[in-house]
């Protein structure tokens, strides 16, 4: 005897809603599978029964008889920053409007073999695509064999042969940011990477260089953080100790409050003696002491974007998209200010700290 959940009281089945409804099993089948072939009183009727009696269709048994999962695959790293959890919500919020389930597979690192074995799991489940929400740094045979059998499509400008590309341009975040110093009057313009494998952070790092080459100006040495506001911090700490630095682009919002927490500890004032620039527009950079300007990324359209490309793929993946690039746009608050010359402040003041070299990359 199968055993009953609730107290023995066994779910709803849809011969249960045809009863309620008064139709067939199969004209309940083509009301959940949007089958146009039904009178509009007939389909309002068995839509009252599914809300009366709280029916939930089998997904597996939606699937052995439609060939149709209506499940879409994300491949997220496993991490607490916000950013992933925004860009994994976005795909969410835009997948059900779509009327699909997301199934979420996180990885520990960004090693091929754990994508693999994530994209791996997804495929398994009969998802019928796959969003990599990860920088996808090399390819292999096996990831290409599995974006091949799925339809795939990455959202950190990543691709192998099989991907599609929705993407920020993150060059042009860096430019803007590293722009914006530049004419508040500031000499150059230090930075704070991400990892040196992540492409987001290359693309950052690309985009800082060529703005300050374009304006005739060297690049000083870019220290590197992991995207935390520890590093954040750390790294806060050697620059804030180097008397002529005035202006500081971070790659990412979590480091700047990490930075701004440093300078705050070295007697530096935000803006009066830095400016720091973030990137990503996170919900808390606007309540930063002070407000932390920053370069906005549109998480909930990358999201929408995603969906929307990936559900064209898979209705016809030999008309395929063009990538599709969003465009991010400088938030600016009060963390920035035109630059005052350092000889001018109190000896006493941050303008008298000496120079630091120590830390900075070779």
């Amino acid at each position: 005897m199968t055993k009953q959940s609730d107290g023995g009281k066994r779910p709803p089945s849809m011969t249960d809603v045809a009863r309620a409804a008064g139709v067939s099993a199969q004209t309940v089948s083509r009301v959940l599978s949007d089958h146009p072939n039904v009178q509009d009183k007939t389909r309002a009727k068995v839509l009252a029964a599914v809300a009366q009696l709280d029916y939930r269709r089998n997904n597996a048994a939606r699937m052995l008889s439609s060939g149709r999962s209506r499940t879409l695959g994300v491949v997220t790293l496993r991490t607490s920053f916000y950013t992933r959890a925004a860009v994994t919500s976005g795909i969410e919020r835009a997948a059900q409007a779509a009327g699909y389930a997301v199934s979420t597979a996180t990885t520990a690192s960004l090693d091929t073999s754990a994508i693999e074995a994530a994209l791996s799991r997804l495929t398994d489940q009969g998802v019928e695509g796959i969003i990599l929400a990860v920088p996808l740094i090399h390819s292999s045979p096996r990831l290409e064999q599995l974006t091949r059998a799925t339809p795939t499509l990455t959202i950190d400008g990543s691709r192998t042969d099989a991907t599609e590309v929705v993407a920020v341009d993150q060059s042009l975040a860096a430019r803007l940011a590293t722009q914006h110093l530049l004419d508040l009057g500031h000499e150059t313009v230090w930075h704070i990477a991400g990892p040196e494998e992540w492409l987001e952070a290359a693309s950052r790092r690309d985009g800082w260089r060529a703005t300050l080459a374009a304006a005739g100006r060297s690049a000083p040495p870019p220290l590197e953080g992991d995207w935390s506001p520890a590093s954040g911090h750390r790294n806060g700490l050697v620059l804030g100790r180097i008397r002529d630095v005035t202006a500081i682009f971070v790659a990412s919002d979590e480091m700047a409050f990490g930075v701004i927490r440093a300078l705050h500890e070295l007697g530096r004032r935000v803006p009066d003696d830095v400016s720091v620039v973030g990137v990503d527009d996170i919900e808390l950079a606007e309540y930063c002491s002070p407000p932390l300007t920053t370069v906005a990324q549109p998480f909930a359209q990358m999201g929408e974007l995603a969906v929307a490309h990936l559900l064209r793929y898979i209705t016809a993946p030999e008309a395929v998209p063009a990538p599709a690039l969003v465009e991010p746009r400088l938030v600016v608050r009060a963390s920035t200010a035109p630059a005052v010359n350092p000889g001018v402040r109190d000896a006493d003041g941050p303008a008298g700290t000496q120079p630091v070299t120590s830390g900075l990359p070779k």
